[in-house]
């Protein structure tokens, strides 16, 4: 019996049915897209509109195909990307059928009518759908010679993204993107017929942290970026495979470079991961690689004044400062979170055998000895090929419950996997939080035709409180992660909260819900695994366990009892006794003080230590007390790799070589060799392969933390509790030099309910002064609904510097009160690119539109 006859006579396994394309029989599972089945089958159906990630919509026509079905052909071609299989189907593409191929051919005029034809100039000429599927199945000469419809050009839909209506073929993308991905209905389409078109909302700019996925996804040159507009072509670049460097996400990227410079950056396609899309700070944040007060040279500090010294004059000048420092009072370490595994590991090693302390602490950020007994216990040692909770999990979860933790804002590509899975109606996602933010908002109420559904809930609390909420879920919600597959995913602001971390685990030993935590920077989970934590060495071992000691001491060539028994400080500490005098020398990793939770004790123990040793790749505070400035090399200039939140590892390779710039890790180990040690991180590879051969500690896991809930305390008259996070674009410093990335930050605003601002005669967008322990910042006042005597501000956006200005963080009591009236204006940074939450009042350019073009 032949192979073919055989296939007749079985059926199609269940769930599937049998279908003929191009006249070969083919098994596709129920549902599928006529057009995914042809891609399997190595059959390239032209199509502009149909994107896997996004709903069908048959927009383009241009995937037409022949369908026959009970042996009866439809009266016309149908849209492949919108018709699912059927049993018995019988399908002719193109490839076979003069109908399809004639139909595709007339769709290409169609579209082409109108087109402008000006591939010479257009950003997306030698990469574009358009081009090369016209040159494919279009039509050798065109029919229509009358007048083309044009349009002013380019828009400015927002400070990154402009818009060429001309080129546009009305495929919605970017619409359908906008509103189904990121949740960000600010760009639609207009008018109808002939004169349809893409517009934004009137007075309110295309505001989106995800807007830059458009302009990767159109398939023409109608959505260009204001940063590469006309700067190269597609076949004068070289691409490299990349990790943004970012957040805690790891979302693979492409390089685009020529002679030496970084053009671009686009996502690339990882399904385990982002998928095919990244957030705009990954898109566009490269230029501080570039910047122009980049440290190139070493420098060194004589006669009060740095100036540019020799590697070789510089690295002795720094190995004699801390080997006396280490010798009178010691030094502590501060590296970062936004190191590799490579160049954490090497921060780790360099601490413990040339400077001989467990002074380290890469946590630049609030911290807690309660969070290191939650890393230590929960988090070290998981990945996702050890039960880690992995994206998939989350897309797969019945509920999701989000504990000190903004997704959009502190790991975008999390918000994006949480909103498809509860667009898709699989997954409850709770926010245990104070306010119904954007991103809290677009995970918990989606948009759909029929109006917005609930897909899960704002859970207020009074910031500090997190661990007493946590401890009394609503009944619902406690069921929905006793489910089975459910997940807590915390924050790192989670170690502000004293109990938080406990009651966490409880929980998670209560309902099975595993927890999943979530960092803002991308080397703080790697810095967890790669040692450079007080109380760990690397591989999760703990600092004061013998066999643990053993095993690093043997992988290192050392004698056990040479390394540093005692735990160390954490960062608040390293730096308290810098202050008082105890600490003789810092070596500081590429941490700003002003991140730190209090940036004046950083000012005063650089002032007070006897030798600062700098690792930068660009002035900061650290720099005005640093003896010695040794200059890095940004992520594009070096190999190594990140691990992810979830414990993935992120590989990269140099995207830009000859540089001369040196990895962390080579520095140390150079720096090193002067202070008579051997650390063999020489290169990235070299550290990557001690750390892996060291593996992960055989020693039994440290007790979970457990520490009792403390409820928030009432903040007393005139006053209110703070609560404050990060905004993914605000004044961080890899994000200089860019000024289309700074056009998107959202409003500078405090966020109040209308209770609390009736109590202090505060009126929508009135200045409202918050007063800390060292100052004060004036903003303006957005009411929304959130627990009383409560205020919101951003954490280091324009004005809004709380770690600076107000010396205290989340859940501390702050003064609350109207701002007098000053002239001048607002002192919002920011004013006019926020995202207000508000409805919109129609669509479209209006009399804008002369402005802008």
């Amino acid at each position: 019996m032949t192979v073919a006859s055989e296939r007749e006579t079985k059926p199609a396994p269940e769930g599937h049915v049998r279908l003929t394309i191009d006249g070969v029989e083919v098994d596709a599972p129920k549902g599928e897209l006529l057009i995914r089945t042809a891609e399997r089958m190595g059959i390239t159906i032209p199509r502009f509109c149909d994107h896997p990630l996004l709903d069908p919509a048959g927009a383009c026509r241009q995937c037409l195909v022949e369908v026959e079905m009970n042996g009866r052909a439809m009266p016309k071609p149908q849209a492949s990307c919108t018709m699912t299989v059927a049993d018995g189907m019988v399908v002719k593409t193109q490839n076979s059928s003069p109908v399809a191929d004639k139909a595709q051919q007339g769709v290409m005029e169609l579209l082409l009518i109108n087109h402008p034809l000006d591939c010479p100039i257009c950003d997306k000429g030698g990469e574009c759908p358009l081009q090369n599927q016209a040159l494919k199945h279009g039509r050798a000469e065109s029919r229509f010679h009358d007048t083309k419809r044009t349009f002013a050009k380019p828009v400015p839909i927002s400070a990154q993204v402009l818009l060429d209506r001309e080129r546009c073929v009305l495929c919605q993308r970017c619409t359908r993107f906008s509103k189904q991905i990121a949740g960000d209905p600010f760009i639609e389409l207009l008018e109808r017929g002939a004169v349809q078109q893409i517009g934004i909302a009137e007075q309110q700019p295309f505001q989106s942290y995800f807007s830059g996925n458009t302009i990767q996804i159109c398939p023409v040159g109608a959505l260009t970026s204001a940063a590469y507009r006309f700067r190269s072509r597609p076949f004068d670049l070289v691409s490299t495979p990349g990790v943004c460097e970012h957040c805690s996400s790891g979302c693979a990227t492409r390089t685009d470079w020529r002679r030496g410079k970084v053009m671009r950056k686009l996502a690339a396609e990882d399904p385990e991961v982002n998928e095919e899309w990244i957030c705009d700070k990954g898109r566009f944040g490269f230029r501080y690689a570039t910047a122009t007060d980049r440290f190139t040279r070493p420098l060194v500090r004589e006669g009060g004044e740095l100036r540019p010294a020799s590697w070789t004059e510089a690295l002795r000048k720094a190995a004699e400062g801390l080997l006396a420092a280490r010798d009178d009072r010691g030094v502590g370490v501060l590296p970062g979170g936004r190191l590799t595994v490579e160049d954490a590991y090497a921060y780790a090693k360099f601490a413990r055998i040339a400077l001989r302390t467990n002074d380290i602490d890469a946590r630049a950020r609030a911290h807690s000895d309660e969070e290191l007994a939650f890393l230590a216990s929960t988090v070290v040692g998981t990945a996702p090929d050890a039960g880690a909770v992995t994206y998939a999990d989350l897309e797969a979860a019945p509920a999701v419950l989000c504990v000190a933790f903004e997704p959009e804002e502190e790991a975008p590509i999390v918000f994006l996997r949480l909103r498809k899975a509860a667009r898709k109606g699989r997954t409850k996602v709770f926010h245990l939080g104070q306010w119904n933010s954007p991103g809290v908002e677009k995970t918990t109420r989606i948009m759909s035709d029929g109006g917005p559904v609930r897909t899960g809930a704002l859970l207020p609390c009074p910031p500090g409180g997190e661990a007493a909420a946590l401890a009394e879920l609503p009944s619902e919600v406690d069921e929905l992660l006793s489910a089975g597959g459910a997940v807590l995913a915390v924050g790192e602001r989670a170690a502000q909260i004293p109990g938080l971390y406990s009651e966490l685990v409880r929980t998670a030993a209560r309902t099975g819900a595993r927890i999943a935590w979530i960092p803002r920077r991308a080397g703080e989970r790697g810095a967890v695994e790669a040692g450079a934590l007080p109380t760990l060495l690397p591989g999760g071992r703990g600092v004061g366990d013998l066999t643990a000691c053993a095993e690093v001491a043997q992988t290192w060539g050392v004698d056990a009892d040479s390394l540093p028994a005692a735990p160390g400080r954490d960062t608040t500490g390293i730096l308290r006794a810098a202050a008082r005098g105890d600490l003789g020398g810092l070596l500081i990793g590429g941490v700003d003080p002003d991140d730190l939770p209090d940036p004046e004790l950083a000012r005063t123990a650089l002032a007070h230590a006897d030798f600062v040793v700098s690792v930068e790749m660009r002035p900061t505070a650290v720099t005005e007390h640093a003896d010695v400035v040794l200059p890095i090399a940004p992520s594009v200039e070096k190999a190594g790799s990140y691990l992810n939140w979830e414990g993935r590892r992120r590989d990269f390779r140099t995207t830009i070589e000859g540089t001369g710039a040196l990895p962390d890790c080579r520095v140390l180990d150079t720096l090193a060799v002067e202070m008579d040690a051997d650390l063999f991180t020489q290169s990235p590879a070299a550290a990557r392969a001690e750390l892996d051969r060291l593996g992960t500690g055989t020693a039994a896991k440290p007790p979970a933390p457990d520490e009792a809930v403390r409820p928030a305390a009432p903040p007393g008259p005139g006053r209110a509790l703070l609560a404050t996070w990060r905004q993914l674009l605000d004044d961080a410093s890899l994000q200089v030099e860019e000024p289309n990335l700074a056009g998107t930050r959202r409003d500078v605003v405090a966020m109040l309910s209308p209770a609390t601002a009736q109590r202090l005669g505060v009126r929508e967008r009135q200045q409202v002064e918050i007063r800390g322990d060292r100052g004060a910042i004036t903003v303006e006042a957005r009411l929304t609904e959130m627990p009383d005597e409560v205020v919101w501000l951003p954490g280091a956006s324009g004005p809004s510097q709380v770690n600076r200005v107000l010396g205290v963080g989340h859940g501390a009591a702050v003064a609350l009160a109207p701002a007098v009236a000053t002239t001048g204006g607002s002192s919002n940074g920011h004013a006019g690119n926020g995202h207000s939450g508000n409805g919109h009042a129609g669509f479209g350019f209006g009399a804008a539109e002369g402005n802008r073009s």
